[in-house]
């Protein structure tokens, strides 16, 4: 996970001896253990907590499912109680954690399509023989959501400073996807984050993004498109004969191209993450995108589904630009927080805007409240608010109040 550069090393015990992350010796002794009924334990709190040992490249020590909550704040296996973030109302239904390693998530998308022909909704039956209570699914912003939290981007540590870049993105976002599964594929199989593009190594990029996305050149059957998922930083867009021409950033020689009502539908849906890459700030926001894309020509990627998430310059993902002086405050005072993620909640005011960790041995909720927010957001919020007297709280139209103090 990208959110391993804390406050204090991670150290492990193991077979009676304790090792810190990056001792030269820990990964013999995982060795030692793996595939045994010892554990190492994560010495983040007292007494320890049991962890689980997955085998790659090297072996990697994982958290056990369930046990986010048992770390210290700090730590990189810690994660929030699930009411804390859209997480909790996935986890067991749209989210299945089968192993540490292996977690099947499932999509309210498909992963392929009939050309010509939107995915099938299902038809309303009169007096059906049964009725089934829907079950939770995935969609492609929860999806992304999922992906930038697996690989710690919504989480900050001060360690983190002038190290996150294309390369960092490129590497964490496809490592978070490996042991997935989302209808059955494996998920790092179906996904592409752009590398950093040198003008020098243009072929060398290129042949191997086309040796990624070569499935899309092999139908499901005879009538099929295959699909995958494309992460990337929105660079912009243009109007062409065949529709819109859309540029990710790091991939500047392949655009995508999407139907022009489809177009005009994502610049009314998304108007104001796209018009936040504009805002009157020092350090300009990105938009990251997640496209569902299939090749309805060789070569020639068109989008079938796109989400858009809006983050600071450094990734850290935003729900809007009222959070953004608060996270910059944060890192210029060397802090360390978490960014809960909204996956598929109908709203976020439900959840802290932060969690900064490194204020005791639980995490502190921050909120903010911003003049512009639309009222049933305001509502919603000033009524969790209202059941936390105790509660940091920055109205950004006044002085943001002094920080929680570091323990």
């Amino acid at each position: 996970m990208q959110g391993e550069d804390t406050l204090e090393p991670t150290r492990y015990f193991i077979k009676g001896r304790t090792y810190p992350a990056a001792d030269p010796g820990l990964q013999d002794a995982l060795a030692q253990v793996y595939g045994s009924p010892e554990r190492p334990r994560c010495l983040c709190v007292s007494g320890g907590i049991e962890m689980y040992i997955a085998r790659h490249a090297e072996y990697i020590v994982k958290r056990m499912p369930d046990t986010g909550h048992l770390h210290h704040p700090t730590c990189p296996s810690f994660e929030p109680e699930p009411g804390m973030s859209g997480l909790g109302e996935l986890v067991g239904e749209a989210i299945i954690e089968h192993a540490p390693d292996q977690v099947e998530v499932r999509t309210d998308f498909a992963m392929s399509r009939l050309p010509g022909k939107a995915v099938p909704r299902g038809e309303a039956v009169i007096d059906p023989a049964e009725v089934h209570a829907p079950r939770k699914r995935m969609s492609l912003r929860a999806l992304l959501h999922f992906l930038f939290e697996r690989a710690g981007f919504n989480r900050w540590y001060p360690a983190m400073e002038g190290r996150r870049n294309q390369g960092v993105l490129h590497k964490y976002l496809s490592e978070a996807a490996r042991g997935v599964t989302v209808k059955g594929a494996s998920l790092d199989e179906r996904l592409y984050v752009p590398e950093p593009f040198r003008v020098e190594l243009k072929d060398e990029i290129g042949e191997r993004r086309r040796k990624k996305l070569a499935l899309l050149l092999s139908p499901e059957d005879a009538v099929q498109y295959k699909m995958a998922i494309i992460v990337g930083e929105y660079n912009g867009s243009e109007a062409t004969a065949f529709g819109r021409r859309i540029v990710v950033k790091h991939m500047p020689d392949v655009p995508l191209y999407i139907e022009t009502k489809a177009w005009e539908r994502v610049e009314r849906s998304y108007a104001p993450t796209l018009q936040a890459r504009d805002a009157d700030v020092p350090k300009k926001p990105r938009v990251m995108m997640a496209a569902l894309v299939y090749a309805k020509r060789e070569y020639v990627y068109q989008v079938d589904t796109v989400s858009m998430m809006l983050t600071t310059d450094q990734w850290i993902p935003l729900d809007g630009l009222h959070e953004l002086p608060l996270i910059e405050l944060l890192q210029r005072e060397q802090r360390a927080f978490m960014k809960p993620m909204r996956y598929d909640a109908r709203s976020a005011a439900g959840f802290p805007n932060v969690l900064l960790l490194d204020s005791g041995t639980v995490p502190m909720p921050l909120h903010v409240m911003s003049p512009l927010m639309e009222a049933k957001e305001r509502s919603a919020k000033e009524k969790v608010l209202a059941g936390l007297p105790a509660a940091w709280v920055w109205m950004t139209a006044k002085s943001m109040p002094a920080l929680p103090a570091h323990r």
